[in-house]
């Protein structure tokens, strides 16, 4: 696996007012991939996206009603499906605690899970709709 993230996401509890305060309060601008459920902010070289919690949650794959996880995630988008599956059988043979296996998802990707020793969540995805240069940086 490559040495870089793509995108860190934010779980948030309302995504209006989210998109609010790093629009108006930051002054960031929006990227234009973002959509009606998810807002993409470019940053230097990566993605800042903030999602609904709820979704969130769904997506992760974790039980709605638990509490103390962490509601972010880091995204590692690798070029292909195959690329995701092989990285998931790597995963499994260095015994990392898989989430979620891939799977195609609803927003037209394929992704899984997996968890640090910490409990922080990794998204292992394949993104159609992002391209990826050399180096593996999103370009818009």
């Amino acid at each position: 696996m490559e040495q870089r993230l793509s995108i860190l996401t934010l779980g948030v509890s309302d995504l209006k007012t989210a998109e609010k305060f790093y629009i108006e309060v930051f002054g960031w601008e929006k990227s234009p991939m973002s959509q009606p459920t998810i807002i993409f902010l470019k940053m230097n070289g990566l993605l800042l996206s903030l999602y609904p919690l709820q979704k969130f949650k769904e997506e992760v794959n974790l039980d709605v009603k638990k509490e103390g996880f962490p509601t972010f995630t880091m995204a590692y988008n690798a070029r292909s499906e195959a690329e995701v599956n092989i990285l998931f059988e790597q995963f499994k043979e260095r015994g990392a605690k898989i989430l979620k296996m891939p799977e195609k998802v609803f927003w037209g990707g394929y992704s899984g899970y997996i968890s640090d020793p910490d409990g922080y969540f990794w998204e292992i995805a394949f993104n159609p709709f992002l391209k990826l240069d050399e180096a593996g940086n999103i370009i818009e």
